[in-house]
């Protein structure tokens, strides 16, 4: 199943400040402090932004607030209300209270029904991850139509009365003339909208980098590196005292700023590594910058990693105008493109957010399509990683061939067969989900059989495959519940036998994993993860399409034609390292080929065993 953005909103507060009306606006500006503001001005290139906060530093509006506006403009833009969500998940450095979360507090604002919570909490990246789960569950079927807020109302922080005045403290100061407040929010849901073109979402991504670096930007602590019992803002007495200490400044390691920018281009050239971005393909590119000298920064290095200057046209970003809102800006930005039309079907885009926190980077690629997508669904299949040419040739073309073969057998496979011409049956489908099961029920066993067998010069190898058990062990009992849902007997699937394909499937598995140093299996990952990222979500939406199923009757299918995705990357990101040489290349696509025969003689021989 896919997910789709199919709405956008945004609210800012107040009217545009200038800036020869903030200091007057946060005050506590000597000449010192002024002279700093002059210079961060003049390198972030913001010339506009709004504040929820008056001429006499009151505030005018809660965090709660802003976000519920934003929320409450992109189900105006879709003609629904909040009684049409199940889901809210919300973003913020800092909501107006302590406790409860932040989600709670705008689902009471925004009304509605009974619906899922969820409260990311971060800087600027935790709109992303937000988006992450919103669309995870809208793809697993859970969800129909779920809103993404991220808002930030950062005024309060950056209030004059907070500095008594000096601007002894660049850190805090610096931040002071960055910061503003603003929500953006955008509409998930499980098929694209009927009047206008939506955005299908084919990946979010975030990582961090924390085990790295030290604290960047940060509040609630005292000026060291990192944060010590006793010696953060709930240790002190109270409010005031850590007021008194500084605790309670919003600070930015500004020597940090330039290792922030260096470690984004990394991870966005990971990606491009991956086969999950082609910056020459990509039609839009909205990036969060907080300061227009990381815009420059990353036109640089990019241009010179593509070996030449980069298009920046189609890059946007509208800080000069709205500011830099935290969480909401990369919302906010997509609103404006949303609104103004910017996106065309066909068109793909990608958002990039960098949070400096403790650096994390948050990515999502979009695609823009029209209502047609609704009557076929369609998965985003990253484009191929290049991979080290070896003796015998590239490993990754070779496997392509066999995964060609492999779909024209699976085609002339009678269940699929009937899939694909619409006469499958709900009979055919509990006896594919019967079938599977006893196989399925292996494949934890004989990775973590592998894994055993991997020495200490693949290391690496031997910690995916255990990763990977981990993640697969309890893959049947879903595809269990599945066929319990469709009339089957939990008794029955659990007593049934191996097919004659499947017990050879699973036999030459354990049979290769068994061997020292397995590196063949790559070639069986390569089929059955590309069943997943290729197959699997295709065929769900059919059998839901054909026999009218429901979300929990799929979700087995459903569920890998997620997963199997990030698996399939990593896999990629395998086949391209340097040891896979002429032997270990020959190794995988025998392998690949020995798996790709017995899989689909296992769906041929259904019943048979």
């Amino acid at each position: 199943m896919n997910a789709y953005i199919t709405a956008a909103g945004a609210y800012l507060p107040g009217d545009p400040v200038g800036n020869d009306e903030i200091a007057a606006r946060l005050g506590g500006v000597d000449p010192r402090g002024d002279r700093l503001r002059r210079r961060v001005l003049a390198a972030n290139g913001i010339v506009g932004r709004h504040y929820a906060i008056d001429a006499k530093g009151r505030t005018t509006e809660l965090n709660e607030e802003l976000a519920a506006a934003a929320v409450g403009a992109a189900l105006a833009d879709r003609g629904a209300s909040a009684a049409d969500l199940d889901m809210l998940a919300t973003a913020t450095t800092q909501g107006d209270l302590l406790v409860p979360g932040f989600a709670s507090m705008v689902h009471g604002r925004v009304g509605g029904g009974p619906m899922q919570l969820l409260s990311a909490a971060g800087v600027c990246a935790s709109s992303l991850a937000a988006l992450d789960a919103a669309v995870a569950k809208v793809r697993l079927g859970d969800r129909r139509r779920a809103a993404v807020v991220g808002s930030e109302l950062s005024s309060r922080w950056l209030r004059g009365s907070r500095f008594n005045g000096s601007g002894g403290d660049g850190d805090a100061h610096f931040l002071r003339w960055m910061l503003s407040d603003g929500a953006g929010a955008v509409l998930v849901e499980d098929r694209p909208r009927a009047d206008r073109p939506s955005l299908r979402v084919d990946w979010v991504r975030t990582v961090s980098l924390a085990h790295e670096h030290a604290v960047c930007m940060r509040a609630g602590m005292d000026d060291g590196a990192a944060p010590q019992a006793g010696r953060t803002w709930q240790d002190l007495g109270g409010a005031a005292a850590a007021e008194q200490a500084g605790m309670m400044l919003l600070r930015q390691d500004t020597s940090a700023l330039g290792d922030l920018a260096e470690a984004g281009l990394r991870e966005f050239q990971s990606l491009t590594r991956e086969g999950l971005v082609d910056l020459k393909r990509l039609d839009h590119v909205l990036c969060h910058y907080s300061t227009n000298a990381f815009r420059d920064i990353v036109f640089e290095r990019l241009g010179e990693a593509s070996g030449g200057a980069l298009d920046t046209d189609r890059w946007f970003s509208n800080l000069e105008t709205k500011g830099n809102t935290g969480a909401a800006s990369i919302f906010i930005a997509l609103e404006e493109c949303w609104r103004t039309g910017r996106f065309e079907p066909g068109q793909t885009v990608l958002l990039a957010v960098p949070e400096s926190g403790r650096f994390t980077f948050g990515f999502a690629h979009l695609t823009c399509v029209d209502a047609e997508e609704a009557e076929a669904p369609v998965r985003y299949t990253p484009a191929p990683r290049r991979a080290v040419a070896t003796d015998s040739g590239d490993v990754n073309a070779r496997l392509e061939a066999v995964w060609g073969d492999f779909e024209e057998r699976l085609d002339e496979v009678p269940v699929m067969r009937r899939l694909a011409e619409g006469t499958v049956t709900i009979e055919d489908y509990r006896r594919l989900l019967f079938n599977l099961r006893q196989q399925v029920a292996d494949g934890a066993r004989w990775i973590s059989r592998a894994a055993s067998n991997f020495s200490v010069d693949l290391f690496d190898l031997r910690s995916a495959a255990i990763g990977h058990a981990a993640e697969e062990h309890r893959d049947f009992m879903l595809l269990e519940r599945n066929y319990a849902a469709c009339g089957g007997s939990m008794e029955d699937i659990r007593a049934g036998e191996k097919n004659i394909g499947s017990e050879a499937l699973s036999a030459y598995m354990f049979h290769t994993a068994s061997q020292p140093d397995p590196v063949g299996l790559l070639g069986a990952m390569f089929i059955i993860e590309g069943l997943g990222t290729g197959k699997a979500a295709g065929w769900a939406a059919r059998f839901r399409e054909v026999l009218g199923l429901a979300d929990d009757q799929v979700s087995f299918l459903a569920y890998h034609g997620e997963a199997d995705d990030d698996h399939f990357a990593n896999l990629q990101a395998i086949l391209a390292q340097p040891w896979i040489d002429a032997a270990a290349a020959d190794a995988i696509v025998k392998t690949a080929k020995v798996v790709a025969r017995l899989y689909a003689l296992q769906l041929e021989e259904l019943d048979n065993v």
